[in-house]
């Protein structure tokens, strides 16, 4: 899933795995056990919150959103720190496990859930943990972070300026109604690659694609569905996947998912950006752009055609456990919500477990994740895009969120 954010304006990262030594062969119940009981005595675990309904995430504040002043190491994790690792747009910083603000009160059972997603296309440093990560996917969250104490070291995510703030914005996975057949007010398309995509790099832009009869011509019946509004059709092509409600020819109603498959390769440009730099809103969000479009119905086109960049897309089914996660990011796992973020590869590779922390007037974030996802505007050392889910609540933190940020990487030792 590649996706851009509406609020701002690569290679793949060297493995440091060569850096770490090897991994002593401790039984895992025998690691779990000594640990949880030095835990135990050091600290009690508060019930988990109480579970998020499917497809949002929950948005409580962390007993504290901080680290404490002056962290005690945690039981077993007093030995002595590694050195830093470097990586291309980052370096990492070795730190104890107590400097990770809320590291006792995550419900880790739900970071677990995209971790064995994960799994399935492992990064080579984390392979030979992915079956010891599957038995610990009933664990109790004592056991797990027990585990994650005796396997991993977590690292503080810097640029090499040492600057440790970056941002955080967030994604999801827009719900729309479609039909099958144009017409009755469903006159957007939303197409699959043309059949000579191939042939001409890059494509036509946004406004050639719904102009040029030869453009036309090579899109003719490649159109999964048709929506009712343009600024629904943006939205889609800008977040990289959504779910559609439509209606079939027969009159019957089913729901798919619409992933990304690919783009013509024009540059992206913000429509929200535009209208704040010809001063005609001050209010850059969807609302503020829908409200703008309402006064200015004939200006549509002129608006849309400032983005270059258009979206295809393949049809999926979504039923089952599908329909239980997002769409599948770029390390080729489904995302999962509230757990799953999108990085610059070349600061955190795919597959990373990583600690988050974000404090501000939207959420106030205290939990692991998983490196899953990447996008056009997620650039820099620590920034991250956070897959909230799917739905109108999903949709308002994301369109919302645009906030300070830190990060942890939790490295294999």
């Amino acid at each position: 899933m590649v996706h851009q954010t509406m609020a701002i304006s690569s290679t793949s990262a060297s493995s440091a795995s060569s850096k770490i030594s090897p991994m002593k062969s401790t039984p895992l119940r025998l690691v779990l056990t000594a640990l949880i009981v030095g835990m135990l005595a050091a600290c009690s675990t508060p019930m988990p919150p109480s579970p998020t309904p499917p497809g949002a995430i929950s948005t409580q504040p962390p007993a504290s959103a901080l680290p404490p002043p002056a962290a005690v190491p945690l039981p077993g994790d007093t030995g002595p720190l590694p050195p830093p690792m470097a990586q291309p747009k980052s370096r990492w910083i070795p730190v104890r496990w107590a400097e990770l603000p809320g590291f006792t009160q995550d419900a880790l059972h739900e970071a677990w859930n995209a971790w064995i997603k994960s799994c399935e296309r492992p990064a080579p440093p984390f392979t030979a943990l992915c079956a010891e990560v599957r038995q610990l996917s009933i664990a109790t969250p004592d056991e797990q972070r027990a585990w994650l104490i005796a396997r991993l070291q977590p690292y503080r995510v810097e640029a090499h300026d040492g600057n440790a703030d970056g941002l955080l914005t967030a994604y999801y996975e827009p719900m729309m109604e479609g039909a099958r057949q144009p017409g009755n007010g469903f006159n957007v398309p939303i197409y699959r690659l043309p059949a000579s995509f191939g042939a001409r790099k890059p494509w036509y832009t946004r406004q050639q694609i719904e102009t040029l009869p030869e453009a036309q011509a090579a899109l003719q019946g490649r159109a999964i569905a048709w929506l009712r509004d343009p600024v629904e059709s943006m939205v889609l092509h800008i977040q990289g996947s959504g779910r559609l409600r439509i209606t079939e020819p027969d009159g019957s109603i089913s729901t798919v998912r619409v992933a990304y498959a690919g783009t013509n390769d024009q540059p992206y440009g913000s429509i929200g950006r535009w209208l704040l730099d010809q001063g005609y809103t001050r209010d850059a969000t969807w609302p503020g752009i829908r409200a703008w479009l309402a006064a200015n119905p004939q200006r549509t086109n002129e608006l849309m055609w400032t983005n270059p960049r258009y979206v295809f897309f393949k049809e999926e089914p979504l039923a089952g456990m599908d329909a239980s996660f997002g769409p599948k990011g770029a390390q080729g796992v489904p995302l999962t919500p509230g757990r799953s973020i999108a990085v610059d590869r070349q600061s955190i590779p795919y597959g990373t477990p990583v600690w988050m922390a974000s404090s501000g007037p939207q959420v106030q974030l205290s939990r692991m994740v998983l490196a899953q996802d990447t996008g056009s505007a997620i650039l820099g050392a620590v920034r991250a895009d956070y897959f909230t889910g799917w739905g109108p609540e999903a949709g308002d933190i994301a369109g919302r969120l645009k906030q300070g940020l830190r990060l942890w990487v939790l490295w294999p030792r």
